[in-house]
């Protein structure tokens, strides 16, 4: 038994060891001395290779295969337009989109007529980022803005990529452990070690999953507002049709006050009208003295 829960504190303590161990080449003397120095990660790309530093008890490798051809680019377009019709703008981008086997992330409009503003997000293949930039612009009067961004997430990835090895070839350990526990307190922290190493797993697969898609899906959001009318940015100084608006409104606004003004009189009638009772009873009774 004390041997197994030894076997188990060595076990967490070199839970970045690899599964197979390899001879790699000797790495630059980077840490001084011996027996100090960490374990390479190597990891072999179309390109070269690209190593990660281990620390561990022996000096070994892990040799992590990641498989792609270019590099992992995510990119992101801005663009402020200024358009005939906001709606059929609206609506022609979603097709640009469709038509490339993209999406729509998400979509607004506010406003109506002369005042609608309108706003779209889209995904599309990274391979059609210029051309759908540029059909985009085709749709617009001017564009007031246009602004692009891009970052390079390949280390990131191929991090995560060393990162999921090693968990996953730790598991393995656990789980050979797990068949041959037989006491209950070492089978339960087994599980709890388990639960934390298969967390972190889904979690490096979650975050590989998120880059793979935005760097193979490029964002484009857009802003689209209606062109100027034209017409005379000085109201003209008499218009009939305001004024009638404006004489209505102020005829409801009348009616209002006066109703409000007759409810509270009605509510309180019962004081009102008593102490005009009294006043009206004395003037009568000075009135017959006289």
């Amino acid at each position: 038994m004390k041997k197994l829960i030894i076997g188990l504190s060595l076990l967490v303590l070199l839970l970045g060891a690899a599964a197979c161990a390899a001879e790699a080449p000797e790495p630059p003397m980077i840490f001084p001395g011996e027996g100090g120095a960490p374990a390479p990660v190597v990891v072999e790309q179309a390109g070269g290779s690209l190593s990660f530093w281990d620390w561990g008890d022996k000096a070994q490798s892990t040799t992590v295969l990641v498989n792609y051809d270019e590099r992992m680019i995510v990119r992101n377009g801005d663009m402020y337009l200024v358009v005939k019709d906001v709606s059929e703008a609206m609506e022609a981008i979603s097709q640009l989109a469709g038509g490339l086997n993209g999406y729509v992330v998400s979509s607004s409009i506010s406003g109506e007529e002369e005042d609608m503003r309108g706003w779209i997000a889209i995904r599309v293949p990274d391979e059609s980022f210029e051309t759908t930039l540029a059909d985009i612009r085709e749709l617009a009067v001017r564009v007031e803005s246009e602004s692009t961004n891009s970052q390079d997430v390949t280390e990131e990835y191929i991090d995560l990529a060393a990162r999921l090895s090693n968990a996953e070839a730790t598991e393995q350990e656990f789980l050979a452990l797990l068949e041959k526990a037989e006491d209950v307190d070492d089978i339960l922290n087994i599980y709890e070690s388990l639960s934390r190493i298969r967390q972190e797993i889904e979690q490096i697969k979650g975050r590989m999953q998120y880059l793979e898609r935005t760097s193979s899906m490029s964002l484009i959001s857009v802003y689209l507002e209606p062109e100027s009318s034209g017409r005379a940015t000085v109201p003209a100084g008499w218009n009939a049709l305001q004024i009638f608006k404006s004489a209505a409104r102020g005829l409801v606004i009348t009616g209002q006050v006066l109703g409000t003004i007759a409810i509270w009189l009605l509510i309180f009638i019962p004081i009102w009208g008593t102490v005009l009772g009294i006043i009206l009873w004395r003037r009568h009774k000075r009135k017959m003295r006289g």
